[in-house]
């Protein structure tokens, strides 16, 4: 497998991966502008553009833009997350020109038509009013805004509905304009692709764009806090959260290793002390997530009522406990499960051109696999077991909690323990 990387005069980037093999390849473009972009005026802009990039552009109805791909038996997407905005495809090798034409299309010739700009409004606040019905989603939102308040990072994707609510045709486009420039795009294709092919058919596409100086996003700063909202629903939500590293620094193979011995599984240490011993919960997990410039190690569980402060108070006791003895097979064990989670989902076309798109826009190169296997391979119980002296030594996490929670410890108190 090959990795061959173009970027055309405008700054236009092409990044490509051929899967010998493979009869399908995967295609798209990765926006560097997410929720994270928007200013307060604009939070929910860059989702409600990713749905509307599908409404119909100045030559194709949304009909015909869903009806080209799904006619050759392919299928085609999009989402938005805190720093990009993605539009791909997946189709047989002989129609990759097709998606890449849809693609462009809808990105550089939306029609913007003000009918269907109102009908996707309200499919977008049926989203909003959905996540509110789903405590375990709107859960790691208020938990997001808790640990970054005030600014970007923390405001939800989605946006909130009264922003939504007044979006025009202007604003959509004022933000395309402001943060799709070519420099800000990238073009991923993975499979069975011919780069020398797609390099000339983006040439036509692309290289008339003229150069845009990029908005810089707004550095993230994790505060903390608490957010506590008290409902009568079945199951108290616990989340909790700590600043841990972005996809820059190397001890983020660190963080993701130790969140995975910690709670990313069945046999984690988290896993089997509060569900397979106590019974304290059906759900619970621990993950770490990593930006440009910041990450955050969570823990999220969903308990009963009156189990959430026992539960609230062991994921700490076991925070403590593994700055001392996090063992060497548990370390080995989420290595493995680490190692064997990256190969696997790259064995998917899908997988491997986002893999391809964020490696370009985090570093502008793809490392090989062997230079990340080899960082992961690097990260020692002696390393694992500091990292969650670090995490425990921070002294300001960030908590959410819903719904039958009047009984859990204040953060106050929880952060106390950690540092102890």
């Amino acid at each position: 497998m090959s990795v061959q990387i173009h970027t055309l005069s405008n700054g236009f980037r092409i990044v490509t991966e051929n899967m010998p093999g493979l009869k399908s390849a995967t295609i798209g473009i990765w926006v560097d502008a997410g929720a994270r972009h928007e200013r307060l005026d604009q939070n929910g802009i860059a989702h409600f553009l990713e749905h509307m990039a599908f409404k119909g552009t100045k030559r194709r109805t949304s009909l015909d833009i869903a009806e080209a791909i799904e006619n050759v038996g392919g299928f085609i997407n999009a989402y938005t997350s805190r720093e990009t905005t993605a539009y791909y495809a997946r189709v047989l090798q002989e129609h990759v020109p097709l998606a890449l034409d849809v693609i462009s299309d809808i990105l550089l010739e939306p029609a913007f038509d003000p009918r269907e700009l109102e009908v996707e409004r309200g499919v977008i606040l049926s989203e909003i009013g959905q996540s509110f019905d789903t405590p375990d989603d709107i859960i790691f939102d208020w938990l997001q805004e808790t640990a970054f308040p005030d600014q970007p990072m923390g405001r939800p994707i989605l946006g909130p509905a009264e922003r939504v609510k007044a979006f025009s045709r202007e604003n959509l486009a004022g933000f395309v304009q402001e943060y799709y420039g070519p420099e800000q795009m990238i073009l991923a294709a993975a499979g069975a692709v011919d780069h020398d092919a797609i390099v000339r058919e983006a040439e036509k596409l692309f290289s008339h764009l003229p150069r845009r100086a990029a908005t810089l996003a707004q550095k993230a700063n994790f505060i903390g806090g608490e957010k506590r909202e008290i409902k009568d629903l079945e199951q108290a939500h616990f989340t909790f959260a700590i600043e841990a590293p972005g996809f820059r620094v190397d001890d983020v193979y660190t963080g993701q290793i130790f969140a995975t011995a910690f709670g990313g599984g069945m046999s984690s240490r988290l896993f089997q002390e509060a569900r397979e011993k106590r019974g304290l919960c059906y759900s619970i997990f621990a993950s770490a997530s990593a930006h440009e410039d910041t990450g955050m190690f969570t823990v999220y569980a969903g308990t009963s009522g009156d189990k959430v402060a026992e539960l609230a108070e062991l994921t700490i006791t076991e925070l403590r406990r593994a700055t001392q003895d996090m063992s060497d097979a548990e370390v080995e064990r989420a290595r493995q499960q680490m190692k064997a989670g990256m190969l696997m989902g790259l064995e998917s076309p899908s997988s491997r051109c986002e893999r391809l798109a964020r490696m370009v826009s985090v570093w502008n190169r793809v490392p090989d696999l062997e230079e990340t296997i080899a960082k992961i391979e690097a990260v020692t119980t002696p390393k694992v077991r500091d990292f969650a002296q670090k995490l425990c030594l921070t002294g300001k996490p960030a908590m959410a909690l819903y719904g039958p929670v009047d009984k859990a410890p204040t953060l106050a108190t929880l952060a106390d323990k950690l540092v102890a």
